[in-house]
């Protein structure tokens, strides 16, 4: 009430949300959920709309938020550090091993050229050595904001983005200790060598001792937690705030430490569901309050009306589009690549926006960087965000994976020799009302393969084994799997049944299925339900994070043994996307169904890439060796989903890969297009997961990708 008094009184609103942190925060959240959604239908990058929002509500529009307000400042502080830990994080070091000498060549010239660049532009307007080193620094880094378009041509795996990929480890960590440095140096005043050493080796001292401590800590606390996910989290967190308290102490800027934890805890965490939670509350909650909050800092006016603003802006722009296209000229003197393949790495190192907006504001506020280098380095962020993915979307259609990459699908061959171990399916059964189709479908496969099916329940297991509830989930087991057993041996199956005592159903079916050596899992579709389960993830999306061998996960409306035509919709033509084909092709053997390969492509494309897609996807069928040739169907649409949806009209069955897309908390983490050909599909569904070592990481190097996807 007394809030509504004093809007009714018409008190001044800053001084009413001043007084209320609760009201801006909550319009906080709706800028967050609505202003990204409206700026990606416009198809504009989701970061572009989160800084406009906070131009239109600061000081330059509504004046609704002030940039110093202790709330805002405390919030975006959080997400400046989220930020830096996550470009940590997710810096892809298998990619980085797999070309470590040509990563390091290009990161060297696409890291040193544009410093160079950066440097020049600052002496020439003006500035002293240390605010121009600084911005140099911003051009050298990179964000690999068109990773999700490069991960869905299918090319991830080819030697020119894998080595631009890698170099993100070099360039990030040359930008963020430059930043170290110029900031100390600011700091103390004059500069001299001997202040310089002296930083120097407490940083060296400081960054051993973070990289190496909390890499090996974090391993034994993973190792002694189990599965307690909810405190490998909260571990995840207190590494980043302890790194950056850390960096602190010895005068260094605190998204250093970030930073550095990411790195350090990269490895213990993996790819899994503490990374994707993670990532999760950084990319949706914190990291876009920052972008609000350099919104805020923007002072329109004075941007419009400074002729040296818009003049240092236009050098930046054309300073760092030439410098990274020079960069990736010199790459390809050295290293020979195809011309595509240079423009494409050219395209991918162009945006800043994560590690560069991370050290402008930082800059900012020690009071080296002035308020124009700031309005300039946001709208080159606009600009290099919107340009590089548009420049990579139309260049790499066409780039092919490095050779190397292009292997033999991992599921397993259905006509194995009889001296080898028997094909081996473990069936968890839990819900008698879908256990039939479940053990028909892989009573199929099977047959098909001559193996044997292992129908497996979980109790859930109690602090005492004698206790009432356990014995009930026993009894309730043995049901089920007398059940599922009959049903096995009246299909003409073998079937062994597994009972396993257990603390969760998702581990459970992972261990016993490591146990037994199977060659598949397959799986009814559950529901996500209850709290624990939208934060940690349901029973199937465990599974598939731990398994080894590949995980089919049914969705079954009518019997398998009723299923005549399939359709496999695939999206990158490579050919380790293609282990849905060769799943679909044991199916069809057993029931002597028709196959279908679907692919979507853009409606622009011409008929000639179009008749190079098909005899592309040709080729890479018949490598499958397959007994029946799948027929191979090509769409020019502008929307994958909806041409898979009219395409599946004719089907009984749509085979699909799942796609990870970790920012799907109320449903199973796949991407968008499966989730919303899975919720529309009327015929049956079958979704088939590889196993997690196996899969190409669909890392994007910075949050700000996730952020793009989330929003």
């Amino acid at each position: 009430m007394e809030l509504i008094s004093q809007v009714l009184v018409l008190e001044p609103t800053s001084q009413v949300l001043g007084k209320e942190p609760i009201v801006p925060f909550a319009i906080l959240l709706v800028v967050i959920l609505v202003i990204p959604i409206m700026f990606e239908r416009l198809r504009l990058p989701a970061l572009v709309g989160l800084v406009f929002s906070g131009l239109v509500l600061g000081p330059s529009g509504w004046n609704l938020f002030q940039s110093d307000s202790p709330m805002i400042n405390l919030l975006s502080d959080i997400g400046l550090i989220y930020l830096l830990f996550v470009a940590g994080l997710e810096i892809d070091l298998e990619q980085f091993r797999r070309q470590k000498s040509r990563a390091f060549g290009f990161a060297s010239l696409t890291f040193s050229i544009p410093l160079l660049m950066g440097t020049l532009v600052g002496l020439v307007l003006g500035y002293g050595w240390n605010t121009s080193i600084l911005i140099g620094s911003l051009f050298a880094s990179y964000t690999l904001l068109a990773y999700p378009i490069i991960s869905r041509l299918g090319v991830v795996n080819n030697e020119a983005v894998t080595v631009t990929i890698g170099a993100t480890i070099f360039t990030d960590i040359g930008a963020v200790l430059i930043l170290a440095v110029c900031v100390a140096v600011a700091h103390t005043g004059a500069f001299s060598f001997a202040k310089l050493l002296i930083l120097s080796g407490w940083l060296t001292i400081y960054s051993v001792a973070v990289v190496t401590g909390f890499d090996w800590v974090g391993k034994e606390f993973f190792k002694r937690s189990g599965e307690d996910e909810g405190n490998k989290f909260l571990f995840v967190l207190l590494s980043v705030f302890l790194a950056a308290v850390g960096a602190q102490l010895i005068g260094v800027e605190k998204i250093v430490g970030a930073f550095l934890a990411g790195l350090a805890v990269n490895e213990a965490v993996g790819e899994g569901p503490v990374k994707e939670k993670v990532v999760f509350i950084g990319s949706v909650l914190f990291i876009p309050i920052f972008f609000v909050d350099l919104g805020l800092l923007i002072n329109l006016p004075a941007f419009v009306n400074n002729l040296d603003t818009l003049k240092l802006t236009l050098l930046m722009i054309i300073g760092l589009i030439a410098s990274k296209l020079f960069a990736a000229l010199l790459t390809k003197v050295v290293y020979r690549y195809k011309w595509q393949e240079i423009l494409t790495m050219w395209s991918l190192s162009l945006p800043q926006v994560a590690t560069t907006l991370a050290a402008t504001l930082v800059g900012y506020r020690a009071g080296l960087l002035p308020i124009e280098v700031l309005h300039s380095v946001i709208v080159l962020m606009l600009v290099t965000s919107t340009l590089g993915p548009l420049i990579t979307s139309r260049i790499a259609v066409g780039l092919t994976s490095s050779p190397a990459e292009d292997s033999a699908p991992s599921l397993p061959d259905q006509k194995a020799p009889e001296t080898a171990s028997a094909f081996t399916i473990v069936v968890p059964v839990y819900n008698p009302h879908t256990e039939q189709y479940l053990i028909e479908m892989a009573a199929l496969l099977a047959r098909q393969s001559k193996g044997k099916i292992i129908p497996l329940a979980i109790a859930n297991a109690a602090a005492q084994m004698d206790a009432p509830q356990l014995e009930a989930y026993l009894q309730r087991s043995e049901q089920l799997l007398t059940k599922a057993t009959a049903q096995s041996r009246a299909l003409g199956v073998t079937a062994e049944p597994v009972m396993r005592i257990d603390d969760a159903f998702a581990q459970g079916i992972s261990r016993a299925a490591r146990e037994q050596k199977a060659n598949l899992i397959v799986m009814g579709w559950g529901k996500r339900t209850g709290l624990r389960a939208r934060l940690f993830g349901n029973v199937i999306d465990g599974v598939l994070w731990a398994s080894h061998c590949p995980v089919v996960v049914t969705r079954l409306v009518e019997s398998p043994k009723k299923i005549q035509r399939i359709l496999v919709p695939i999206e990158n033509l490579t050919a380790p996307t293609l282990q849905p084909v060769q799943f679909a092709q044991m199916l069809a053997e057993a029931n002597q169904s028709h196959i279908t390969v679907l692919n979507v492509c853009d409606r622009r494309t011409s008929s000639s890439k179009i008749a190079w897609r098909r005899s592309h996807l040709s080729l890479l069928v018949s490598k499958l060796a397959l007994a029946n040739t799948p027929e191979i169907q090509i769409i020019a649409h502008e929307n994958v989903a909806q041409a898979i949806l009219q395409a599946a009209r004719l089907y009984d069955l749509v085979v699909l890969p799942f796609i990870r897309n970790r920012t799907s908390p109320g449903g199973l983490a796949i991407s968008d297009v499966t989730t919303q050909l899975a919720r529309q599909l009327t015929c049956s569904i079958v979704m088939l997961g590889e196993p997690q070592r196996t899969q190409t990481n669909v890392i994007t190097s910075n949050a700000v990708t996730s952020i793009t996807s989330a929003v």
